[in-house]
């Protein structure tokens, strides 16, 4: 099963793709993490060290050369099929599996932005990050949990019509609501039609309705946990909250059919 993860930045994106991961992990599945948000910051949130992360592999220029360019030609159709296991780091689970299950492995991929490959043409970096972003989704019979930007251009047309759900994520605010409507428009435009929205740090009150938005909505608190733990340590996971925050993607994962 395929997820993607998407909406303004700064609204606990990242945050509720790590809770996914480590509660599939938990239950017993194997799950690849996809960052490819320009932040960078699935593997801490995940409980990896920063000396931890792997490479993004928009950075690793001899990768793009091999892949790119080895027939001396640009190749905007390269062979990743080995690039997962060579680029993923396995990431910790945090907590008990569940009585009686086998608990599963997470593993991590860091896309990065182009914006960060280092100058020179952004095309070369951009044609392998698709290729190898539309081989895990479209070719990987497993759980994939992808941490986009924003907007859902990163899956492109042909790779979202193989997204199993699209979790929209949001604050109680009009601006966030709006950018939330406008991917899930967007995703919509795309074929990604199964979607959800949820409103973190919600404080209750009726969310205004706006055009765009997935019809389901859950919520997710505010949590003092989590609030007092970011002062202090990147990871998300392992909160007082953990019981509450289970019960959540459990509803949302029934939601999306999954």
């Amino acid at each position: 099963m395929k997820l993607a993860f998407a909406g303004k930045g700064g609204v606990g994106k990242t945050s509720l793709t790590a809770w996914v991961a480590d509660w599939l992990a938990r239950n017993g599945r194997n799950v690849w993490l996809i960052d490819a948000d320009t932040a960078l910051s699935l593997g801490q949130a995940s409980g990896l060290q920063l000396e931890a992360l792997p490479e993004p592999l928009v950075r690793r220029g001899d990768l793009i050369r091999e892949r790119i360019h080895a027939s001396g030609f640009l190749n905007l159709n390269p062979d990743v099929g080995d690039l997962p296991e060579t680029l993923a780091v396995d990431v910790p689970m945090v907590g008990a599996a569940v009585d009686g299950v086998t608990p599963g492995r997470k593993r991590l991929i860091v896309m990065g932005a182009v914006t960060n490959a280092g100058g020179g043409c952004a095309c070369d970096a951009n044609a392998l990050l698709k290729a190898l972003l539309a081989h895990i989704v479209m070719d990987r019979d497993e759980w994939v949990l992808v941490d986009l930007e924003a907007g859902v251009e990163h899956l492109g047309r042909g790779t979202a019509t193989h997204v199993d759900g699209l979790v929209v994520v949001s604050e109680p605010s009009m601006r966030s609501l709006q950018t939330g409507a406008e991917v899930g428009r967007m995703a919509t435009d795309l074929g990604l039609s199964n979607q959800v929205l949820v409103v973190n740090r919600f404080m209750g009150g009726e969310l205004p309705r706006i055009d765009g938005l997935p019809e389901w909505t859950i919520t997710v608190p505010s949590m003092p946990g989590l609030i007092e733990r970011q002062m202090m340590d990147a990871s998300v996971l392992g909160l007082p909250e953990a019981d509450t925050l289970d019960a959540m993607v459990e509803k949302l994962l029934g939601r999306l059919g999954l």
